[in-house]
């Protein structure tokens, strides 16, 4: 009777690959990897086969011996998260929470709470997610916490602020 075991059912991403293979051969296709792992890992793993599909082909089950290279094809690299983390150089706390600028505070309220139940480290902590995504998380959290904390101090400023009673425009003598 056929088991699933564990790998079985982690999510697969598909990575266009070449593969140079013993024979001399090469093939183009997609390689199937855990989304929690990279190719790498695959490829240096305790596993005998790795998942392979050609572009023209069906999919099959290739002996990591017959592999003697691997080519990853443009394109196929996906997004650094920490590097996207980075790129987000023009900190703006409107455009972080996902608000508008005149936006009412109960609304700036909520997408922050929105956001940060969504990036919070403990969402992340007992997972097995790769390096790279708990980094992008924990940043992400950092970030939603900064632009929070600054639209809340413009709010208390805003609050603050005594009101003037108006001046008035005429003022009379009184009566005698």
């Amino acid at each position: 009777m056929f088991e699933r075991n564990r790998s079985d059912l982690q999510e697969k991403m598909s990575v266009a690959v070449r593969l140079l293979l013993d024979d001399g051969s090469t093939v183009a296709g997609k390689l199937h990897v855990p989304a929690s792992r990279s190719v790498f890992e695959v490829l240096n793993g305790p596993a005998l086969f790795v998942e392979f599909e050609p572009y023209e082909d069906e999919r099959k089950f290739v002996a990591k011996a017959a592999i003697k290279a691997v080519t990853l094809l443009a394109g196929s690299r996906p997004i650094e998260l920490t590097q996207k983390a980075r790129d987000m150089d023009g900190f703006d706390p409107h455009v972080v929470l996902g608000v508008t600028v005149g936006a009412a505070w109960d609304d700036v309220r909520a997408a922050y709470l929105s956001r940060a139940k969504t990036y919070h480290p403990d969402r992340i902590q007992m997972a097995d997610l790769p390096q790279e995504v708990t980094a992008y998380m924990t940043a992400m959290s950092r970030r939603v916490n900064a632009a929070y904390g600054a639209l809340e101090v413009a709010h208390q400023a805003r609050r603050a602020v005594p009101k003037r009673q108006p001046e008035a425009v005429f003022v009379s003598n009184g009566r005698h």
